[in-house]
Parts: structure tokens; C-alpha cells; sequence
């Protein structure tokens, strides 16, 4: 089978893996183009795929060559027509939500039983969905699709109808689905994702912004493009829904006090009603159009609670009622914006200008216009507007808003900076190496964004759970009211007013409340403090962990050998140190640069040697004043017959101790011994305990150094168990074997090197994420710092999260259920079953706003 699929423009060429269909030739292997039913992929690369999500684009790159191009664009997609298969299209999805890769199979197929499509693929690993079409294949409902399958899909690239809206005035996730289920039966849109934890909306949709931010509008709600949003409008907003629950509050206490006055039924009822019409107004609008769209959300459950009272006369409860729903609502909104704002404030985090050196001049420029390779100038004081390397001045730099470290970290030439970082003393200039999109920054805000948009298995639950219980209880309402005085059993009137109570506690905004708040909450206050947890999937997890294991290398160790001990025998130190560096300098190896940098650390200068020769697997030799000098290993030495017995003892020592040895000496003579080690961090011994006091029964350690090593790093780090001598696939049994016991497992390790057990584990912790892309992309959960000092801190705020949300589901459902008890005997008022509902809301966000004050 040819190895090219199409021509292609790229660095690589496409390539063929074994088993998948080429799209320049059929199945049969006859030569023929494939058909457009053909399973296999029109131009699958492994490597890099030409495509744009959520837009029509041809996957088939032209290369230099223009008839091959034809030739091979003729048999890509059709074999009916050069023209059709030159439309070849791709569109390419981040999916959420996945927990396993049954799921991902699930999606699949779910897409390819709608039959528009050639091939679909979800890889659960990536969480990348690919769907390849042919020439008049529709995306359109590949976003709704996944949606009703129960996961979230959200185009890779968005194309320019995708917008995104703030939407303000949302209090639970019910009010989330009316928007979207409003917005989906306007032709223009095409997809519509609402999201009640972060506030947003993103519409793919061909008519104008003004008609969108219209149609949310008639549901009681505000829109508006994020650019567009200011603070000015925002306030004045919320002064006019104050005045407005102020003076029907006011009308409601002048009727009671007039009722018992001066006034009569008739004025008191008067004043009951405009308070109806004053705080009504937009629960009842927004009850309409959520009705025309099918939804059952808690302003419909409100709005006929408060209409039916009317009706049978009830004007004090009805206004009491729609005023307790509008000041609820208030408060929720207000309460619910303190979550959202610890994304704001890392928004608000980089400058939106930048002073660029222009030869001898300085230009101001927006951060949007700056490109990579211009020479940025900080001054002291100032915040870093974007990323890059350092390549004049000396500094000391507050890093706090993106790894969470208090202490300022000296910066010098070369040295890598970040925007939104404070530039502390210095005045420096900066060679910028990323866009204001790619900027560390950037990526923390938007993996933060997913994050909160994500559902925890614990709120999808409760969801599913308030999507069954609110009509139940509704249909239950309807019943109530109309067979009991059919019965007769009791008046019409009673039976209306008891129905219109359950009507009321019907609404779940409560219980629906309790853990998207809690979630957004944690996610918030840890990525303040220089930690991201990608999703309540994850968040949940951390708080569940009972063991946690470590790569040694680079996490609980620095990754950098030490010269931790010197011996000298037939030298001073000073001249072992010396003739060591002479020997050393030329090496590439590990060892050899740390007693090198040892040497230079200590100002001493090398010898004048020559004739150098590296001994593979045993050390190096040079001559010095004429005589040969050798350093290395034990077998080095034993070679050249030099008698080791009076080192003998302190050799093995220094072994059994998991270091290095280097000699140093001459064919008849031994110099000294240097002991090269890897050191333990400075944080981890107090990270690791700091975790056993959190709760944690199990610390261990995974290595592939030998026992020696293992079992001296592990005393010192004060582990509880250790695995030496790991493969890469050992680490992976360990981590099973842990799983096998009992433990729910973390696994900590730099996102690379430790991808299958980070990949095993029930939960993957990354370290060093501020500067590794990969470390960001591949873990669950990202330590921004360089170290472990985050880990304690992130397990209690996940334990104190999955505390907080079963408080509030707990405190959410014994609310209700007693609400539910006292409506029958008749001891519940309209109000009080109101109150039970916005009240215990109020109570629940507040109660997770705790979470925000977690500190380490």
C-alpha cells in the first residue's frame, strides 16, 4: 500500500499507519479510488492533519506538484467527481465529560448512526473528537448530538459566528437550559452551550449579536459579548433590580400595616397587586418564553405559585411570595458573582499594554500588536505583559499570580519570565517569545474556564435527579388540586393553596445550586494559588486519594547530582578538586559536569593538561605534568591493579548509601574519593508530611535506582513505602498493585517521562507546569511551582470541597423534605415554602464561598 494519502504542503508527509484504509486507494488493494462509503479515513495523518473545526475545510492539501494534486484529490473522498472530492471536509472537537472510554465509544457511535458522516473518531486520552464528511456534509449537529448523549463538545477552532456572551442574572442550572433550549428553536443559531458555573455563553449562530442578546433578554436575563461588558452598565443594572425589590417591599408592608389601619381590603389588595407587577414582571416573562421552549424551570414554578394566589384572593401571600423570589435571586446572583471573580481578577492579571523598544525610542503598544522577537521594556514595579527570556538585567520577580510562590524569584540574563508576573526591583528587557494567546497566563485562564464549565459526576447526578423530581412533584401539584375537592375531601380553595405550596417547593434551586458553586469555588482559589485542577471530575478525586506515588527523579529529588562528599587521601582537597576538574572538563557525562560546576563554585582553577581520552563506562584519563591521572568508577582502578583495601570500607559506605562514586588518582596511587549524589528538595520532607497530617495513609516512592539509592532517599524523605528498580511499565504495576489494595492512587511526576502511570493512576499530578506545555496538557491536575509544596494544600481544599457539597446536598434535600411534610397538615405558607427555597439557596452559596478562603 503507497505510504502518501495526498499531497500535502506540511514538513511531513501524511502517512499510512498499518491497518487504516488509504484514501488514494481502495480496500481491495486493486488501485481504484474509494468510495465515499468507505469506513477509512479521507486523509488521516498521525502526525499533522490539514483541518478546521467547526467549519467546512478540504482536507486535501495542494502540494507543489499540481497534477499529482489532481490525481490524487480525484480519489480522496468520491469516486464520482475531481470537483466533489476537492470539498473533502473535517471538523475536529474537544469533547468533555468522558469518564472512560466506553464512553468515547458511546459518542462514535451515537455520531455515525445520524449517517452523515464518513468516519468518527474520539480518542478518550485526548478527549478530541474527528469527523470526517464528504462535499455537502452538515457539522451542524454534531454539538447537539453530543449534548443529548450526555457529554459537551466544543469546536477545536471556532469559526467567526462562534461568540461569546457573559449572561448575568442566572441563579441555577435550570435557568442555563431555558436559555438554551430558547435559543435553539431560532433558525439563525446553530448550537448554543450555556454554562451557570462560569456565567457564559458561546452561539454559533448568522444573525446579528443585538438579536441574540435580545432573545436572552425575554427570559429575564442579561447578554452581553465579553469585549463589550463594563463595569458601569453592570452596576447600574443591579441599582435598578434593588430599587425595584425596595419599593415592592415597601408597597407590601404599607398594604399589611394599612389592612390592620386605615385602609381597606380593596387599597391593601391595590397595593399587594403592583407589588406583584413591579417584582413579577420578570419571573412571568421569563416564564412564558421558557414555556414555548419547552423548559420547566423555577420562574414557571413561581410565576403560577404566584398567579394562583391571586386568584383565590391570597394578594399578601402572592406578593410576599414573588418578593421573597426577587430578593432570593438577588442575592443569589450577587452571592454566585464573588465565584466568578477569581477568574476575572487572573484576566486582569497582564497588562493590556506594553512599552516595545524601537531602536533608541520606546513605543506603547497593545499587548494584542506586540509578535514574537520584539524587545520589551519592564521597569520596576511594573507587571510583565507577556512571556519571554530576559536579555538584559537583573531582577527579582513576584511569580505568585501564575506558580503561587511567595517568595520573589531572582531573574537574570536568559532567564524565563511570564506575563502577569510582578517585576519587583530591576529594570530589564525582555525578548518576547510567545503571543498574548499563548501566554502561560492564557492557558491557565482557559483550562481554569473548562475546568469550571465541566460537570462533577456529584452536580450531572443531582441534575438528573432535579430533572425527574421537578416534574413529579409538578404533576403531583396538579393532582393535589384538582381530585381531593372532586372527592370531595375539602374545599377548592385549600386544595389550590396546598398545591400552589408544592408548586413551590418543586423548585430544586437549592439542591441544583450545591455543587456547582462549591466547584467553581475550589477551582477559583486554587488557581490563585498557583494550582489547576481541570475539572470537578478531578476535584472530586483529589478529595477521595488515600495514597499518592511518586516519581523520585526531578519530584521528590531535584533531578541535579550534588557532590555531597570529598576524601582526600594523598592530596590536599583543594588540589583533589583540581586535578578532578582537569579530568572532568572535557566530559559530557552528568557526573562529570556537577564536579565541574562544584570546582567553578568554589573558584577553583584547572590544571594544564592534555592528551584527554574518555574510558567508555569506566571514567576519563589526561596527562598532567606529565604523568597520566585517571577518575572513575571502582572497576576503573581495579583494571589498573591500584589496591583499593584502604578505601575499601568507606567505598561501601558511600554505596550503601545509594551515591556515586568518582576516584580520583594514578596508576600507582589513589588521590581521594568524590561521592556525587541527587539531593532531596528543601520542600519535600515538609510537603510529604504535611500530606500524612491532610490524611493520606500511603506515600510512596517509585524509582528505577537501585535499593541502595532508593532505600537512602527514602529515610531521608520520610516515605512510607518505596519501589526500586522501575521500568517505565514497572511503575504502571506498581500503581495497579496499590489500586489492588484498596487505594484510591495518585500518581505525581513531570507529566512526561511518568505518562503510563500518570495515565494508570486514578489521578495524575503534574509539577512544573509554568514551564512545560505538556505538563499542563497531559496531567489532571497541574503544580505551576517546581515543587511539592502545593500538594497538602490541594488535598485538603479538594476534602474540604466534597465536604462543603455534601453539607449543602444534605442540608438542600432535609429543607425540602420537611417543607413537603408540614404542606399537608397545613402549618406551610406560600412564603415560607418561598423562603424555605431562595433562603436555603442563599444559605448553600454561602456556605461554599467558604472555599475561597482555604489557605495553605
Amino acid at each position: 500500500m503507497s505510504d502518501k494519502c495526498c499531497s500535502s504542503n506540511t514538513n511531513e508527509q501524511s502517512k499510512i499507519t498499518p491497518g487504516e484504509q488509504g484514501c488514494c486507494k481502495s480496500s481491495s488493494g486493486e488501485g481504484e479510488p474509494a468510495s465515499t462509503n468507505d469506513a477509512g479515513s479521507c486523509c488521516s495523518s498521525s502526525q499533522n492533519e490539514i483541518q478546521t473545526a467547526g467549519v467546512s475545510s478540504s482536507c486535501c492539501s495542494s502540494g507543489n506538484d499540481s497534477q499529482n494534486e489532481i490525481v490524487q484529490n480525484a480519489t480522496c473522498c468520491s469516486n464520482n467527481s475531481i470537483e466533489s472530492s476537492f470539498q473533502c471536509e473535517k471538523a475536529e472537537y474537544k469533547i468533555f465529560g468522558m469518564d472512560c472510554p466506553s464512553c468515547a465509544l458511546t459518542i462514535e457511535k451515537g455520531l455515525s448512526r445520524l449517517g452523515e458522516f464518513q468516519e468518527v473518531k474520539v480518542n478518550y486520552n485526548t478527549a478530541k473528537l474527528k469527523v470526517t464528511g464528504s462535499a455537502n456534509t452538515s457539522f451542524d449537529h454534531v454539538i447537539s448530538t453530543v449534548q443529548k448523549l450526555g457529554f459537551t463538545a466544543e469546536p477545536i477552532k471556532q469559526n467567526k459566528n462562534v461568540r461569546t456572551f457573559n449572561v448575568e442574572g442566572m441563579d441555577c442550572g435550570s435557568c442555563a437550559k431555558s436559555i438554551e433550549n430558547h435559543l435553539n428553536t431560532i433558525p439563525e443559531v446553530k448550537s448554543v452551550t450555556v454554562s451557570f458555573s462560569t456565567g457564559k455563553m458561546k452561539v454559533e449562530h448568522d444573525n446579528k449579536v443585538e438579536e441574540i442578546v435580545k432573545e436572552v433578554s425575554k427570559l429575564g436575563y442579561r447578554a452581553s459579548l465579553m469585549e463589550n461588558k463594563t463595569k458601569l452598565d453592570e452596576t447600574a443594572k443591579s441599582n435598578s433590580e434593588y430599587r425595584s425589590i425596595i419599593l415592592s417591599g415597601m408597597l407590601i408592608a404599607l398594604g399589611f400595616i394599612g389592612s390592620y389601619t386605615v385602609l381597606s381590603p380593596i387599597v391593601s389588595a391595590m397595593l399587594y397587586a403592583l407589588a406583584i407587577i413591579l417584582s413579577g414582571y420578570k419571573p412571568v416573562k421569563s416564564a412564558y418564553y421558557a414555556i414555548k421552549s419547552r423548559s420547566l424551570d423555577m420562574n414557571v414554578l413561581m410565576s403560577a405559585a404566584v398567579i394562583g394566589a391571586a386568584l383565590i384572593g391570597e394578594w399578601f401571600e402572592g406578593a410576599t411570595v414573588v418578593w421573597l423570589f426577587a430578593l432570593g435571586t438577588a442575592l443569589q446572583n450577587r452571592s454566585i458573582e464573588q465565584t466568578r471573580k477569581s477568574i476575572r481578577n487572573l484576566m486582569d492579571l497582564a497588562p493590556s499594554e506594553a512599552w516595545i523598544k524601537d531602536g533608541t525610542e520606546l513605543v506603547k503598544k497593545p499587548v494584542e500588536e506586540v509578535s514574537v522577537g520584539e524587545i520589551v521594556v519592564i521597569k520596576p514595579g511594573d507587571r510583565i505583559p507577556l512571556d519571554g527570556n530576559i536579555i538584559h538585567g537583573e531582577t527579582s520577580v513576584n511569580q505568585a499570580p501564575i506558580t503561587g510562590e511567595s517568595i520573589p524569584v531572582d531573574k537574570l540574563s536568559g532567564d524565563t519570565v511570564y506575563a502577569g508576573t510582578i517585576n519587583e526591583s530591576g529594570s530589564i528587557e525582555v525578548k518576547v517569545t510567545k503571543l498574548v494567546e499563548d501566554t502561560a497566563i492564557s492557558k491557565i485562564i482557559h483550562l481554569v474556564e473548562e475546568a469550571q464549565e465541566q460537570k462533577a459526576p456529584t452536580q450531572a447526578f443531582i441534575d438528573k435527579f432535579a430533572g425527574i423530581y421537578t416534574p413529579v412533584v409538578f404533576v403531583f401539584a396538579l393532582v393535589v388540586i384538582i381530585f381531593p375537592p372532586l372527592l370531595g375531601m375539602g374545599s377548592w380553595g385549600e386544595w389550590i393553596y396546598k398545591g400552589l405550596e408544592l408548586l413551590v417547593v418543586a423548585c430544586p434551586c437549592a439542591l441544583v445550586i450545591s455543587t456547582p458553586v462549591a466547584i467553581v469555588s475550589a477551582i477559583g482559589n486554587a488557581a490563585k494559588n498557583g494550582v489547576l485542577i481541570k475539572g470537578g471530575t478531578f476535584l472530586e478525586k483529589a478529595g477521595r486519594i488515600k495514597a499518592i506515588a511518586f516519581d523520585k527523579t526531578g519530584t521528590l529529588t531535584e533531578g541535579r547530582p550534588k557532590v555531597s562528599h570529598l576524601k582526600a587521601l594523598a592530596a590536599s582537597e583543594e588540589e583533589l578538586i583540581s586535578i578532578a576538574l582537569t579530568l572532568e572538563n572535557y566530559s559530557t557525562h552528568p557526573i562529570a559536569k556537577t564536579i565541574v560546576s562544584y570546582a567553578k563554585d568554589k573558584g577553583i582553577q584547572e590544571k594544564n593538561g592534555q592528551l584527554y581520552k574518555s574510558i567508555v563506562g569506566k571514567g576519563v584519563q589526561a596527562t598532567i605534568d606529565g604523568e597520566i591521572y585517571y577518575a572513575g568508577n571502582v572497576k576503573l582502578f581495579e583494571e589498573l591493579n591500584v589496591p583499593l583495601s584502604s578505601i575499601q570500607k568507606e567505598l561501601q559506605k558511600i554505596q550503601s548509601e545509594g551515591k556515586t562514586v568518582v576516584i580520583v588518582g594514578t596508576s600507582t596511587e589513589l588521590l581521594g574519593v568524590i561521592s556525587v549524589s541527587d539531593t532531596i528538595r528543601e520542600t519535600t520532607v515538609k510537603a510529604l508530611n504535611g500530606l500524612k497530617h491532610v490524611g493520606i495513609d500511603e506515600v510512596v516512592m517509585l524509582t528505577g535506582d537501585n535499593e541502595g539509592t532508593a532505600k537512602m532517599i527514602a529515610k531521608e524523605a520520610n516515605v512510607s513505602r518505596f519501589f526500586a528498580e522501575l521500568l517505565p511499565e514497572d511503575k504502571v504495576d506498581a500503581i495497579k498493585r496499590l489500586q489492588q489494595e484498596g487505594y484510591k492512587v495518585a500518581m505525581v511526576g513531570d507529566g512526561i517521562n511518568d505518562a503510563p502511570a500518570l495515565a494508570t493512576s486514578d489521578l495524575g499530578i503534574a509539577m512544573g507546569g509554568a514551564g512545560t506545555d505538556t505538563a499542563m496538557e497531559t496531567a489532571d491536575i497541574v503544580l505551576m511551582a517546581d515543587n511539592l509544596e502545593k500538594l497538602p494544600y490541594t488535598v485538603k481544599l479538594s476534602r474540604k470541597a466534597l465536604t462543603i457539597i455534601k453539607q449543602n446536598i444534605w442540608f438542600s434535600i432535609i429543607v425540602k423534605f420537611i417543607a413537603l411534610v408540614l404542606i399537608f397538615p397545613g402549618w406551610l405558607t406560600l412564603w415560607m415554602a418561598v423562603l424555605s427555597d431562595t433562603g436555603a439557596a442563599v444559605i448553600v452559596i454561602l456556605n461554599a464561598l467558604r472555599l475561597l478562603r482555604v489557605k495553605e
